[in-house]
């Protein structure tokens, strides 16, 4: 469990990181960027519960593994960026 103020802004720069780096691979505009900047956030926030629960550490920096988290959040970003870019048809079928 993160517990100290440094550990949680320290995590939630790996998290922004990975949505700034995840926005510049793919583009798009500043909507896209706050978007994937939530998903990396949530992402890398389940990625930390994942290997707390599981107990499966990849690059431990403290109590925070960074290495979990950032997979979490490359997850997250994949499949957000997947969902987001569904186009709805509106014909009819019938």
């Amino acid at each position: 469990m993160i517990t100290t103020l440094p550990t949680l802004v320290f995590a939630l720069l790996v998290a922004l990181l990975c949505g700034a780096l995840y926005h510049f691979v793919r583009g798009g505009s500043g909507w896209y960027l706050l978007y994937y900047f939530i998903c990396s956030m949530l992402g890398f926030a389940a990625g930390q519960g994942l290997s707390i629960w599981r107990g499966w550490f990849i690059l431990k920096f403290g109590v925070l593994d960074i290495g979990m988290g950032v997979i979490g959040s490359l997850v997250f970003l994949v499949l957000g960026d997947w969902l987001s870019r569904i186009e709805v048809k509106n014909e009819s079928g019938v």
